[in-house]
């Protein structure tokens, strides 16, 4: 069956060490497009960090569709308007806040433009800070502040520490949240049910488009449900061991432009 689709996730895999989309990516994917292939970003940063990179990519102009907040949203660019929206609900804010207090870890959500967060000098907030173009909001009774429905937590400590904290907490809300590390230091919980996978299924379901002609690009832990899920799965040269593991097909690096290797391979 002839690819249609190729669902990028960003950090890692569409960008650089720098979070640029090098040369021979951009003119890869531009090319798809121009040949009637959709673009997707599937990605776990807020739509509002992924959005600059969808329009520098002409997702508008071609009809492509940026998948954020890890599967909790699905924007369709040429209309410019949300498909698919999942949040948590509020009554869990306050457990997941004073598990944060217990366990001594940083903890971010969003709101609009605003990284809402405990600890904003933390590195780990300055990062995602950075990456998703959001300004940093402290305020000063977290639990009393956030006291709306947010697509997502994320908990952030060092990689073995933070390892810990999963177990528990996976023990205490595991059973109706999602939850799973996006990266070393980053601990999602999201809504039951919401990863990149099934925000595909329904996109796909939506346009009329078979799972068969769809190619998934990763790298990392939250990646694997999409790479299982898609016709071709491919793991970037530097992804996580349980993705190459899982994928169909092994690209070089994100520094060595494995998303272009993959668009000329079977997409154009």
């Amino acid at each position: 069956m002839e690819y249609g689709m190729i669902v990028l996730d960003l950090d890692g895999t569409l960008t650089n060490r720098n979070k640029e989309v090098t040369s021979r990516n951009y003119h890869a994917l531009l090319e798809a497009q121009k040949q009637g292939k959709i673009v997707v970003l599937a990605s776990g940063r807020p739509t509002h960090g992924v959005l600059p990179l969808a329009e520098h990519l002409k997702l508008d102009e071609y009809g492509g569709y940026v998948l954020s907040f890890n599967g909790g949203v699905i924007m369709d660019c040429a209309a410019k308007k949300v498909v698919f929206q999942k949040w948590l609900p509020k009554e869990i804010n306050r457990t997941v806040i004073e598990m944060a207090e217990r366990e001594q870890v940083d903890l971010l959500t969003y709101q609009d433009d605003l990284l809402i967060t405990n600890h904003p000098d933390s590195p780990y907030v300055q990062l995602e800070s950075r990456v998703s173009h959001l300004k940093i909001q402290k305020p000063e009774d977290l639990a009393a502040y956030v006291d709306f429905a947010v697509p997502k937590f994320l908990m952030a400590e060092e990689d073995g520490y933070l390892a810990l904290v999963e177990g528990r907490v996976k023990a205490a809300l595991g059973g109706n949240f999602s939850i799973y590390r996006s990266d070393p230091f980053f601990l999602e919980i999201l809504p039951k049910g919401i990863d990149k996978a099934k925000c595909l299924e329904y996109l796909l379901e939506r346009i009329s488009m078979k799972r068969e002609q769809v190619i998934a690009c990763g790298d990392g832990y939250n990646d694997l449900s999409m790479i299982r899920f898609a016709g071709l799965g491919v793991a970037m040269e530097n992804a996580v061991l349980p993705l190459r593991n899982a994928a169909d097909y092994i690209t070089a690096s994100n520094e060595e432009d494995g998303v272009a290797l993959v668009v000329e391979k079977y997409l154009l």
